[in-house]
């Protein structure tokens, strides 16, 4: 959700600038900008996609050695050429941010007091107009930019450049990511490491507070007290060609198709292993293990489903009672503290700020053991955590969650067989028949994405549809939100999913021939308790298309319509029963016309509340 780039080099930046905005486009936006020291502060800006804003910067041949850029999603202030950043101060200060000034209002005021003309509806003018008054009253850049900082009350990741001081650019962070990329005789900022990848792989991330000054020769750095921080550098372990579409038309395509690999990847340790181990989470893992009663699992998303289906792995294998709360309620609420509870966030990019600040929240209240399932190394929740689990997923730039959710899905489970072994519930037995189950995932799910042709046939049958409904039940009903959620995603097709069994309580009164039902039937203790759930739905002249393998025992039949997937994996089966709904989705979408990777409204990782 926005994005920011920026250089300070000996080069013309220009071509730096639009390239990262571009790789940022994943993340979600309505207008991008940029804006170049040039003997003056010249700005280019744009509705729509960064394309259109780089023809723009090429008709009035933009060149300069010092800029920055920005992809904007809309908060405050509608989409406009007016709204969208760099935001200019005077003529003197530009400025590009990431995040919402919550006492914006109040700070307008002021500053209009104070003779500044506001030309936007957005918070992150009021960024330019007080880093300008404090500019104006003789204080450096840096200082200038630090003094602004301190009256900000919200979340941000800025960058800023002044016409009187052309060499260097200042930068800040405050609950959003932003990080440095370090070169030669040139450094960088982005919000996301992608955007300078083709520049550098050495990056410093900054963290709460922290202010910094880039020059071509070097960066300063001073934490939220003003003291000089060292950072550790990282080599990001990120590819380029992970950035690229290759054979496929969207990286959604691609992402689905890239699972056998990001499973192998990130089962790969355990399978080396040999068994699980408490030091797959870290070298104080036994430790907190031990200490741990019971778990609450918070995420948000596409992330929150994979907690509801870990609770089912959790309280069956480990035997540990397990809570799942979305991120953003549990903050708001009067909870019950348990200092021996193990908290564990999951958050894809590692930022989300839901996810982040309801992790500041448990802490507060005194809930130390934490853990961090996580995909992006050292982003802020695994860095704010005592444990951390990185999934090995690779760049993901579709906004629907796909290979992202099914190894948060699998980084689950084996949280869940390691906690049942420290806890004496697990057998040799039982570990390795587990690590079997999980060395034949890799090729099951391959197995399952060669049902694409049937998948893309029932697809017609939902590109004409309005609404659509998705049964499970047990660990399968998250694997129906899921699917529910990716269709609304991405072909904007509503959709809803519920326990099979509450079917009568309600939704069965939506069902008619303009309903399809979508069903995930696999043959566990459930599936007679399915197939009568299905009747109902049959006997209201619903269609059915159903998702089982093939010790199901479904017949297709007149309005019920079977896929069958080629083994049944047993306790691994929403992993892969996840693969079909993602397919369905995805064709849906297409036979819809919609943009795909980029669904209106939605951003990759939501930094804002």
């Amino acid at each position: 959700m926005c994005g920011i780039v920026g250089a300070v080099a000996q080069r013309n930046v220009v071509p730096i600038l639009i390239e990262g905005l571009s790789r940022l486009e994943y993340r979600g936006y309505d207008s991008a900008g940029i804006a170049i020291l040039d003997g003056e502060i010249r700005r280019v800006r744009a509705v729509g996609r960064v394309a259109e804003m780089q023809q723009k910067a090429g008709a009035v041949n933009l060149n300069g050695h010092v800029g920055i850029g920005h992809t904007r999603w809309a908060t405050h202030g509608g989409v406009t050429e007016s709204n969208a950043h760099p935001h200019v101060s005077c003529g003197e200060i530009a400025v590009v941010h990431n995040g919402i000034i919550e006492n914006h209002e109040a700070q307008r005021q002021k500053l209009k007091g104070l003779g500044y003309v506001f030309e936007s509806q957005t918070d992150t003018e009021v960024i330019a107009h007080l880093i300008h008054h404090y500019f104006k009253q003789g204080n450096d850049l840096f200082t200038a930019t630090r003094k602004a900082a301190a009256e900000l009350v919200g979340a941000y990741a800025i960058a800023v450049v002044a016409l009187n001081e052309p060499e260097i650019m200042v930068c800040a962070r405050q609950g959003c990511p932003l990080l440095i990329g370090l070169g030669e005789g040139e450094n960088f900022v982005a919000s996301d490491v992608s955007a300078i990848l083709s520049v550098t792989r050495r990056v410093i991330y900054m963290e709460d507070g922290d202010v910094a000054e880039l020059r071509q020769s070097g960066i300063k750095l001073v934490d939220g007290q003003g003291k000089p921080a060292e950072r550790k550098v990282h080599l990001s372990e990120v590819s380029l060609a992970s950035m690229e579409l290759g054979p496929y038309t969207h990286f959604m395509q691609k992402e689905i198709h890239e699972q056998p690999r990001a499973l192998t990847d990130t089962l790969e340790a355990v399978i080396d292993e040999g068994r699980f181990s408490t030091q797959l989470f870290g070298k104080d893992a036994a430790e907190v293990f031990a200490q741990a009663d019971s778990i609450l699992i918070l995420a948000a998303g596409t992330s929150y489903y994979a907690g509801l289906t870990a609770k089912y792995w959790l309280e069956s294998i480990a035997r540990i009672p397990t809570t799942v709360e979305i991120a953003s309620e549990y903050r708001y609420r009067e909870s019950v503290p348990n200092p021996r509870q193990l908290i564990i966030t999951i958050s894809q990019s590692g930022e989300t700020l839901d996810t982040m600040e309801a992790l500041k929240h448990a802490k507060a209240l005194g809930q130390e053991l934490t853990l961090a399932i996580c995909n992006v190394h050292e982003s802020a929740i695994p860095r704010a955590s005592k444990l951390v689990f990185y999934t090995r997923a690779g760049a993901e730039i579709g906004v629907a969650s796909t290979k992202a959710f099914t190894t948060q899905l699998i980084a689950l489970f084996i949280l869940a067989a390691t906690l049942a072994k420290t806890r004496g519930l697990l057998t040799a037995e039982e570990e390795q028949k587990h690590l079997e189950a999980m060395r034949y995932l890799p090729s099951s799910v391959q197995h399952a994405l060669n049902l694409e042709p049937q998948i893309r046939e029932w697809a017609k049958a939902f590109a004409s549809k309005q609404h659509a409904l998705f049964l499970g039940r047990g660990i399968h009903y998250p694997i129906a939100l899921e699917g529910a959620l990716k269709l609304k995603e991405i072909s904007y097709i509503h959709a809803e999913a519920y326990p099979a069994g509450e079917l009568k309580h309600g939704p069965l009164a939506l069902v008619d021939r303009d309903m399809p039902v979508v069903v995930i039937a696999p043959n566990d203790a459930l599936l007679e308790k399915v197939k009568s759930n299905m009747q109902e739905v049959s006997a209201r002249g619903g269609e059915l298309f159903v998702f089982a393998d093939l010790d199901s025992h479904f017949t297709a039949s007149e309005g019920v319509h079977v896929i069958r997937t080629p083994r049944n994996v047993g306790v691994l089966s929403p992993i892969l029963h996840s693969i079909p709904v993602q397919l369905l989705a995805y064709h849906a979408a297409l036979l819809r016309g919609t943009d795909v990777d980029k669904p209106r409204n939605l951003a990759k990782s939501v930094t804002v509340e």
